[in-house]
Order: structure tokens, then sequence, then C-alpha cells
């Protein structure tokens, strides 16, 4: 999904200088990506998005990081189950079925 029809409205929230805040990241970074593997590792795929590190609005570049489109993708999505789950859910109590409802 494009950041264009992003459902979230996220495009929106991003400052004005975000090109080159994203470009000064990108640079910083080496365009390599700064995750990590289970041992530590950091990857060794070239760089082309950058991410906030804790979610927010905090735009600042000691929050943001470059990162390969791969771990970008495993990221988001890690990022949206948790808050899928920590959304209550709507318990509403259960109908009798009209057949075991006696007068």
């Amino acid at each position: 999904m494009s950041w264009t029809s992003h459902p979230s409205g996220r495009k929106a929230r991003l400052p004005r200088d975000w090109s080159p805040r994203r470009l000064a990241v990108l640079r910083r970074d080496g365009y390599r990506c700064r995750a990590l593997d289970s041992e530590g590792r950091r990857c060794k795929d070239r760089a082309n998005q950058v991410d906030h590190i804790t979610r927010g609005d905090d735009h600042s570049l000691g929050n943001l990081q470059a990162l390969c489109s791969w771990h970008h993708g495993r990221k988001s999505s890690e990022e949206g189950r948790a808050a899928q789950r920590a959304r209550p859910t709507q318990a509403r109590e259960s109908e009798r079925h009209p057949g075991s409802i006696t007068a």
C-alpha cells in the first residue's frame, strides 16, 4: 500500500521537511539497514526506507533509523499486530436461540 493512499493518515502527520530529514537519516546510516538479527548482527541489505524507532510523531533524527524494505515491513507488521491485540474486544451477550425460548 502506498503512502498516498494509506488509511492511517500517517503521511499527513509527517513534518514539511520530511524529504530532507529522510535523506539525512539514510546518509547518516550509510544507506545500510540498522536492523539486528537474533544474534546481534546487523543486516547487510541496503536501506531505502526510514522508520520511527518508537511509535508516534517524534520525527527527531534520534528517533529515526534507516531500514531495508523487508525489515521495515516486518517491524510495521509486528507493531500492527500488537496494536490489534491491545484493542479492547466488544463482548456482547449471546442471544438465545429462538427454539430454546420457553413461554
